[in-house]
């Protein structure tokens, strides 16, 4: 069981570190889910995308260093 929830923190932390990666350093916005469409109607603007970007990098760093430390205890 253990091991399980090994790969899956990584898998996670890959994924959010990853996403908030393309989303926050390299503007890719579209990964956010509707966010063209609100962008457009005026209801989001880019600092949104932002904090949504550099919340999800962080969480995933968050994420993998928990890994790490689930696997040296």
């Amino acid at each position: 069981m253990p091991i399980l929830v090994e790969i899956l923190f990584f898998i996670l932390g890959l994924a959010f570190t990853l996403f908030g990666y393309f989303i926050f350093f390299k503007k890719n916005y579209s990964l956010i889910n509707g966010f063209d469409v609100n962008l457009k109607a005026g209801k989001k603007d880019e600092s949104y995308a932002r904090k949504v970007g550099i919340i999800e990098f962080v969480l995933g760093i968050v994420i993998l260093v928990a890994d790490i430390f689930v696997v040296l205890v």
